[in-house]
């Protein structure tokens, strides 16, 4: 089975790997062209490409896989099967009718649910205690195909997107591969998704990491962990932007504002009123520091008492 593989970030890798190691023939990878990287911003290659150019395979990139270049790089390819896995481009009709079994997708979310390019983040965000991975049929909808094989995991008490990330990236290349599997053998399921049932997140942008600290302590760490690493859960202090790293919902005696800071001591460490309870932040980095746990940061430095964040933006 010839293969091409097309996905860019670490989540992809693993799937490309197993492919490897499976001794499918891949034929190509296709990855978004390098990006500005790092305080130098030099081009820096993604870790599909690094992975590819290890294993000796061809890499193509180009800004739009649907471009005539790139179709016609893809069907030289002559492809049985294309494999995608958070490749960050939309495929054309004519690029899915290149492949003679067709596209199958590697998606982070049990479909229909968390549709969209950042599904880890939002399950997370949104509270959810369970999630896994879905190889799908691409069709020309965002990932609207048909469900091949579903794989489910709990998603642990304290997981950060990040966490979550890698672990998904691990089951999901072992789906792939019994999915590639039971293809090739005819006895691989294909069910269509029910829309009913069907939700969709979008991308990720730097302002969705402000926390709105007048929902439950509960909503804010889901919040923390849901951004983290990126963009980021951060609050407004007069001084300029604190970023919270790590936290944990806790109960609160007494009434406070939404976003007040209850509590700012080395020994006790950093809580900051919600709607509901509290948030005791356990790693943080406020404005021109590095970061650290709250109570390290407290050790040198003061936050004041009865202050309230997001008050002003700087």
């Amino acid at each position: 089975m010839l293969v091409v593989f097309m996905g860019t970030p670490d989540f992809a890798v693993p799937s490309f790997k197993a492919l490897v190691a499976r001794g499918y023939q891949v034929v190509g990878a296709f990855t978004q062209p390098d990006r500005p990287a790092g305080r130098g911003h030099k081009l820096a290659a993604c870790p599909v490409k690094a992975e590819a150019l290890a294993a000796g395979v061809p890499v193509f990139q180009f800004e739009k896989i649907r471009s005539e270049e790139g179709v016609a790089q893809l069907q030289a390819l002559a492809p049985d099967v294309c494999v995608t896995a958070a490749f960050g481009q939309i495929l054309s009709q004519k690029v899915l009718d290149i492949p003679r079994i067709g596209t199958v997708n590697v998606h982070a979310s049990l479909l229909p649910a968390y549709r969209g390019p950042a599904p880890i983040n939002w399950v997370i965000a949104r509270g959810e205690t369970v999630t896994g991975v879905t190889t799908m049929m691409t069709d020309r909808g965002i990932d609207t195909g048909d469900i091949l094989l579903q794989r489910e995991t709990p998603i642990l008490p304290e997981e950060t997107a990040g966490a979550l990330t890698e672990r998904l990236a691990e089951i999901g290349a072992a789906l792939l591969i019994e999915t590639l599997e039971k293809i090739e053998a005819g006895t691989c399921p294909r069910i269509p998704q029910d829309a009913e049932k069907a939700s969709y997140f979008p991308m990720l942008k730097r302002e969705m990491g402000l926390i709105d600290f007048s929902v439950s302590a509960a909503r804010v760490e889901n919040h923390v962990r849901g951004f983290s690493p990126w963009p980021g859960a951060y609050a407004y202090m007069p001084e300029g932007t604190l970023k919270i790293h790590r936290a944990r919902a806790v109960p609160l005696s007494g009434s406070a504002r939404p976003g007040e800071i209850v509590e700012a001591s080395a020994k006790k460490g950093l809580l900051i009123a919600c709607g509901d309870g509290a948030i005791e932040v356990i790693e943080m980095q406020a404005p021109n520091a590095k970061a650290m746990t709250a109570k390290a940061y407290l050790a040198g430095k003061s936050l004041p008492v009865g202050g309230v964040l997001n008050e002003v933006q700087p």
